[in-house]
């Protein structure tokens, strides 16, 4: 099969030819139609998270069914073979007590794709256990707008919905309008919430506000000062969508009291401690989160307002490209990201 692959940290990603993925007896191996091209695929390329080499990239994916292992049994409606599915980017073990409490995000023994093992910037992949990770895709959901759900998405969605706890008519202040900043804005403008959207970019400012976004800020010294005002106090949700120590603290002081910072940008390497101001979380009783993604069982209830159209994650979708413009767009994420997801389709 064709898949985009690199042999060394930051060199080039080049589509070859390599094996097909074998299927093991527990897993499931998708035919990819569609993947996200994702910062955190950035990351593994540039060696701030670790991966053996040679690599194939991608986590974000949806596709069809095209073979079981021998020891998966039916799957039921919409997981059987040559059905539109789609898998958390963290693969749950299925067995251990979190994966049984329904926590697979943060399984001990939780696989990848695209970092534990090749990934999805490829025609096939392969993932294991099916039964337990394997997601429906309703009819009349797009394969593009599946794609799109499996990391940034659904992590904005969870942040928002069980640590964020978001209400009607709540302040939640976005820091970064990129892939996971953008589903931010549009599930908290769909969750009822008044939207404050933070970038440097003046692009992706517009795109929150086509989103959405009630009032939008470039990212200064001042930040967090000018959200206190424009919420008259602060924001109930702050959520770090970049990943670095100006847009966590920025969330934290954004802040009013006994509201709650949602990190799910990644902190890696050099950036992973940022000094938090913690007199401030402690006079004003702040909550602070990780937010690791979505398990496969919380899935259905954001698929159905996929289905039903009040969330449109494909309106995220910037550009569509083939296999040989994967490693081009995944190099780019050097600079600012472009407004939007890039997505690619590994058939053309």
């Amino acid at each position: 099969m064709r898949a985009v692959v690199f042999d060394t940290v930051g060199g080039p990603l080049s589509v070859r030819e390599i094996p097909d993925p074998v299927c093991p007896d527990d897993g499931a191996v998708i035919e990819v139609r569609a993947t996200g091209v994702c910062r955190s695929d950035w990351h593994a390329w540039r060696g701030h998270d670790p991966v053996s080499l040679p690599h194939v990239p991608g986590h974000e994916l949806a596709g069809i069914l095209v073979e079981l292992g021998s020891g998966v049994g039916d799957l039921g409606p919409g997981r059987r073979l040559g059905d539109t599915v789609t898998v958390p980017f963290v693969l749950g073990c299925g067995r251990c007590a979190l994966c049984r409490a329904g926590e697979a995000q943060v399984c001990p023994d939780q696989t990848q794709p695209g970092f534990t093992g090749p990934g999805s910037f490829a025609e096939r992949v392969v993932v294991r256990p099916a039964a337990f990770n394997l997601v429906a895709v309703p009819d009349g959901v797009d394969v593009l707008a599946a794609a799109a759900l499996g990391c940034r998405f659904a992590t904005a969605w969870r942040a928002l919905t069980v640590h964020g706890r978001v209400a009607p008519g709540q302040w939640v202040a976005v820091f970064g309008c990129g892939g996971l900043g953008l589903s931010a804005v549009m599930i908290a403008v769909a969750l009822g919430a008044r939207v404050v959207a933070v970038d440097t970019s003046a692009d992706a400012l517009d795109r929150a506000r086509e989103l959405g976004a009630e009032q939008v800020v470039a990212a200064g010294p001042d930040t967090a000062e000018r959200i206190r005002e424009i919420t008259a106090g602060g924001a109930h949700v702050g959520l770090d969508a970049v990943g670095s120590t100006p847009t966590a603290v920025g969330s934290v002081l954004s802040l009013r009291r006994r509201g709650r910072h949602v990190q799910a940008g990644l902190l890696l390497g050099a950036g992973s401690t940022p000094p938090l101001p913690m007199d401030r979380v402690i006079a004003h009783e702040l909550e602070i989160y990780g937010s690791h993604g979505m398990p496969a069982v919380d899935y259905p209830g954001m698929l159905e307002l996929v289905a039903a159209g009040r969330l449109r994650p494909q309106d995220l979708i910037g550009q569509v490209v083939g296999l040989n413009g994967a490693g081009p767009a995944l190099a780019a994420l050097d600079g600012p990201a472009a407004p939007g997801i890039t997505v690619v389709d590994p058939r053309s």
